[in-house]
């Protein structure tokens, strides 16, 4: 009997130790108070996509087996739609409340290179409210949802994206080029469509214009989504996926809270226009853990909005965590802004791996965008050849990357003072230590405007070895201790 009892107790001792929240240690000891979160909670209901009709070949259209079965779990109450090994090809996904799309070992989901499949929805894309084709997998103002798995999700990007021919080789030139309809709208630029070209020349950086629904649908090509949308939605899990080639960004939660990314690894060509990994906007209490990123822009970027419709919208990007996370290419390996005019606040960056990215670090602002920058702190981080500046704030971003501005000898800065009002940028407390790199171009640059200096920065225990030294700009209240920089002669 007194074995049964001691069996009994050890079992539920590890039935206890199960039932704790696995994330709950990324929340403790922070420098900033947030909230427990915990991945969501579906019912053990399981369908199979493949019941509905859906073809794992990759030669038939699944859309509408996707969509009945989704409807159907719904209905039940919610469950995880099993996606088996295969190819799945589809139009949309629109994911509904308690839902786990959930990928098998082997299963790959492409999305149809199809306009038509895709229609015109009022949306938000880089801080401004727009339209945009609907995206590939996208959930609204929906509560428990996620992604989870071991499969890959394909966005067919090729076909939406342009292309500048000095970021491909010849092969890549020639096969993504060939594309029907497609138009080399200037030297050494191509776009997918003659609308794409036409709406390109009227938009605003990436955000179009029209004037009836005509010429919505004459540029639609030029409408590319981003491949993951996730709005609104409270209790979101991307779990152990991987997520590629989309037409724009590729995972892009918006006003959402308690968002746990964990494990994935987002990636897209190092010539993707736009190819950002992930953009996490306006969003509350998020986890962005153990993953990866390697795309043809900014990896791991956090945004709020922009200019006037970011400050009305008025939802700050407000603590996160971002841990043990890995940046191979683009821009920027941990990145805030441009668009950041609602705020962006309580954040840990910790125990990351830069890997050959333009910029480490880079926060980037502009007048006009308003909004406050405040508590980061960045802790426990290396990186390697790092192409332009390891750590790099600049207040005078105008739309191109440090390396195109290197190249073009573009000075970013402006030493006049304008008044300051709702569109000046506030940055302050910034919290950096522990830092080690291995190669860049220019150590630190921190560029502040003269009317609102970047304030209260602190540096500890920092190591870089790069060609230039730091430079610090319309700065005040630094704050130095063990910061060495070695230049290369």
């Amino acid at each position: 009997m007194k074995k049964v009892i001691l069996t009994l107790v050890a079992t539920m001792a590890f039935a206890g130790i199960c039932a704790q929240n696995p994330y709950k240690k990324y929340t403790e000891n922070l420098p900033f108070p947030m909230p427990e979160v915990k991945a969501p909670v579906f019912p053990e209901t399981k369908l199979n996509v493949q019941d509905f009709g859906a073809d794992p070949t990759g030669t038939q259209l699944c859309t509408e087996a996707f969509a009945k079965a989704i409807d159907t779990l719904y209905g039940m109450g919610g469950g995880h739609l099993i996606v088996p090994r295969g190819v799945w090809y589809t139009g949309p996904i629109l994911l509904k409340s308690n839902i786990d799309l959930h990928l098998e070992h082997g299963a790959i989901i492409r999305f149809a290179a199809d306009e038509s499949l895709y229609p015109i929805i009022s949306t938000s894309f880089e801080g401004l409210e727009t339209r945009r084709c609907q995206s590939p997998i996208s959930a609204v103002n929906a509560t428990n949802v996620a992604i989870t798995g071991h499969g890959a999700i394909d966005g067919n990007g090729q076909y939406w994206r342009p292309l500048k021919r000095p970021k491909v080789t010849d092969t890549q030139w020639k096969t993504i080029t060939s594309q029907e309809g497609g138009v080399e709208s200037k030297k050494g630029y191509w776009v997918p469509s003659e609308g794409y070209a036409k709406a390109e020349e009227k938009a605003r950086m990436n955000v179009p214009k029209a004037s009836s629904e005509e010429e919505w649908e004459e540029i639609k090509r030029f409408l590319r989504p981003v491949m993951v949308s996730i709005v609104g939605c409270k209790n979101v899990l991307l779990q152990g996926v991987i997520f590629q080639n989309s037409p724009a960004w590729n995972i892009h939660p918006l006003m959402c809270e308690n968002v746990i990314i964990d494990d994935i690894l987002a990636r897209n060509p190092a010539y993707a226009q736009n190819g950002d990994a992930l953009d996490l906007e306006s969003c509350t209490n998020c986890l962005i853990v153990n993953s990866k990123f390697d795309a043809g822009d900014d990896g791991i970027c956090i945004k709020s909005g922009k200019d006037a419709d970011g400050r009305k919208r008025s939802m700050p990007c407000q603590n996160v965590v971002v841990d043990g996370c890995t940046v191979f290419a683009g821009h920027g390996g941990f990145v805030v802004g441009s668009e950041m005019s609602g705020g962006v606040r309580n954040f840990k960056v910790q125990n990351c791996q830069f890997l050959g990215t333009e910029v480490g670090l880079r926060f980037k602002s502009t007048r006009g965008r308003g909004g406050i920058v405040e508590n980061i702190f960045v802790d426990g981080i290396s990186m390697m050849e790092i192409g332009t500046v390891a750590i790099i704030f600049n207040m005078y971003y105008g739309g191109k990357s440090e390396a195109e501005l290197l190249e073009l000898g573009i000075k970013t800065n402006n030493t006049g003072i304008q008044p300051i009002n709702e569109g000046t940028p506030i940055f302050r407390n910034i919290n950096i230590s522990n830092v080690s790199c291995n190669g860049a171009g220019k150590a630190m640059e921190f560029n502040g405007l003269p009317e609102m200096p970047i304030d209260r920065i602190n540096l500890k225990n920092i190591t870089i070895r790069a060609k230039k030294d730091a430079t610090f700009d319309n700065c005040k209240n630094i704050k130095q201790e063990n910061v060495k920089i070695t230049i290369d002669k």
